[in-house]
């Protein structure tokens, strides 16, 4: 992940970046898709008041909780990929 120096290249920062901002849109486009599916039949239909109170609540729950593991899991799964197999080498067939 580190040239030499332990010092990052443009590639390997330009690939970071990349990766942080795929992370975000993808959990943002979940997040707004569950969301929407949870709360839409609450602003869509006249529901009774509890209903519609608690569909409110448990989108705006499992909306941001949703948005934070996609971030982690996509980020951490990025993480992995970019580290050697063995340490001290740079590829696997070395």
């Amino acid at each position: 992940m580190y040239a030499y120096g332990g010092r990052r290249t443009r590639a390997e920062r330009d690939a970071a970046t990349v990766e942080i901002g795929y992370a975000l849109v993808s959990a943002a486009f979940a997040a707004a898709v569950v969301f929407g599916a949870v709360v839409g039949p609450a602003l869509l239909f006249d529901l009774p008041h509890l209903l519609h109170t608690t569909l409110l609540r448990l989108g705006l729950t499992i909306a941001p909780v949703l948005f934070l593991a996609r971030v982690v899991s996509v980020l951490v799964r990025f993480r992995r990929e970019n580290q050697p197999s063995q340490p001290g080498r740079t590829n696997p067939d070395s």
